[in-house]
């Protein structure tokens, strides 16, 4: 794309705006000037939202049943994972307001144009079809287990639901997490007090808690990696706010949004 071409890709009005229920007209290309809107702080709860699931809590429990790691260990190690995978997401997430491309797009940046493929290719299979399909098929025994009702047919609800807020795309996705935040926020708070409350910070696994540094950097590494999952669509809800956003409140929002659930 020439400047001339990026100039007038960015001063089209697609009437697209902060309309929530309007279809998302673009794709890969710059968002225009027209239809740059939000603030950096609606990241928070954009990334917040879909990591407030027990998902999160199983990574935690990973450092002590299989890794071998004391409480305060584990603590540690976490909150290590947390704050490389925070720096790393808001760091990407803070470009995207002044290029207005999705994260993928400025991966060519790094890999080229054609060798950026690769990851494209990867993060497809394994978040596209892996991740949804395992969040589609949790989120249908979850429903089976409170209604009764087969998990086959909640697949299907639950494949419709998200395909079609996904169709819409990013204004109601966002709109969705806003109004969502609240109510996970809630549910995952009574989960991780059962969880503690039944749990004994005091205890020493098997072994005598002899993960040490092995077993350290496996916690970090596994929760690094779980977070970092995000970090390919980090600048794809950041695009749309004004080119002259704030970077570092945008970095803030995005960052703590997306690691904050885990740390917990």
């Amino acid at each position: 794309m020439t400047a001339e071409q990026s100039s007038a890709a960015t001063a089209v009005d697609r009437s697209y705006g902060d309309r929530v229920t309007a279809v998302e007209p673009g794709g890969n290309e710059p968002i225009p000037a027209a239809e740059r809107h939000g603030r950096p702080r609606q990241l928070f709860w954009t990334w917040t939202s879909p990591n407030l699931e027990f998902a999160t809590i199983f990574v935690g429990v990973l450092s002590v049943s299989a890794f071998g790691l004391t409480f305060p260990q584990a603590v540690a190690a976490v909150l290590l994972g947390n704050g490389l995978s925070a720096l790393a997401h808001g760091l990407l997430s803070a470009r995207a307001p002044s290029v207005g491309v999705p994260q993928m797009v400025l991966g060519r940046a790094a890999f080229g144009y054609r060798g950026n493929a690769v990851p494209s290719a990867l993060m497809t299979i394994t978040s596209g079809f892996g991740w949804f399909a395992v969040n589609s098929v949790s989120a249908a025994f979850a429903l089976e287990s409170l209604t009764g009702m087969q998990a086959a047919v909640w697949l299907v609800v639950v494949v419709l639901v998200q395909i079609g807020v996904a169709f819409v795309g990013h204004n109601l996705v966002q709109a969705f997490e806003r109004f969502a935040f609240p109510v996970l926020a809630i549910v995952f708070a009574i989960g991780a007090v059962i969880v503690l409350s039944r749990s004994d910070p005091g205890h020493v696994p098997d072994g005598g808690g002899t993960g040490g540094l092995g077993g350290f950097l496996l916690t970090v590494g596994a929760v690094v990696g779980y977070t970092a999952g995000w970090s390919p669509y980090a600048a794809d809800y950041a695009r749309y706010l004004p080119a002259d956003s704030s970077r570092l409140r945008t970095g803030l929002a995005a960052g703590l949004g997306s690691s904050g659930p885990r740390a917990s």
